[in-house]
This record gives structure tokens, C-alpha cells and sequence, in this order.
């Protein structure tokens, strides 16, 4: 299997599982829908960006890759806590 096969496989199997788990269903409150979606999402980037990681050969996207993902950590640890102090 080519290199960029596996890549490209890796990254439609993360692009499927973060799109499956953003499909939340909505409650109507604009603050608790945008943010149990957007968790998936971010945890998909960083899925995603671990991949970049693994089999990108360009320096700069894989530095880029490990901003991605201690950025999107933060926030999704902002969104978790979010959602404690926030319960439905």
C-alpha cells in the first residue's frame, strides 16, 4: 500500500467518525448544541492532526499539526468544563 494511501484512509476514517459524532441532537439551546458539537469536532482535528504528524513530510505542517492539537485540547477542556457548570 503507498504511503499516502494509508494517509489517505487514516483521514477519511477520522473524517467519518468526527462528522458521525457531531450529528448531536439539538436541544434548542443555541449555548449546550454549539458546544457538544464543536467537542467532536475539535477532538477530530486533533485525530486529525496526529495523522498529519504521522505522514506529512513538510516540517512546517507538522509543527502546525502539534499547534492544532494543543490548542484544541484547551478548548475542548474549556467546553467540558463548560458543560459541568452548565447542566441541561
Amino acid at each position: 500500500m503507498p504511503k499516502n494511501e494509508a494517509a489517505m484512509q487514516a483521514l477519511r476514517a477520522a473524517n467519518d467518525r468526527m462528522h458521525h459524532a457531531m450529528a448531536v441532537e439539538l436541544t434548542g439551546d443555541p449555548d449546550r448544541d454549539f458546544v457538544r458539537a464543536m467537542i467532536p469536532h475539535h477532538e477530530g482535528a486533533v485525530e486529525m492532526a496526529k495523522i498529519a504528524i504521522e505522514h506529512c513530510a513538510d516540517p512546517e505542517l507538522k509543527r502546525l499539526a502539534e499547534e492544532i492539537i494543543a490548542a484544541q485540547d484547551r478548548e475542548i477542556a474549556f467546553m467540558r468544563d463548560w458543560l459541568a457548570l452548565h447542566p441541561a
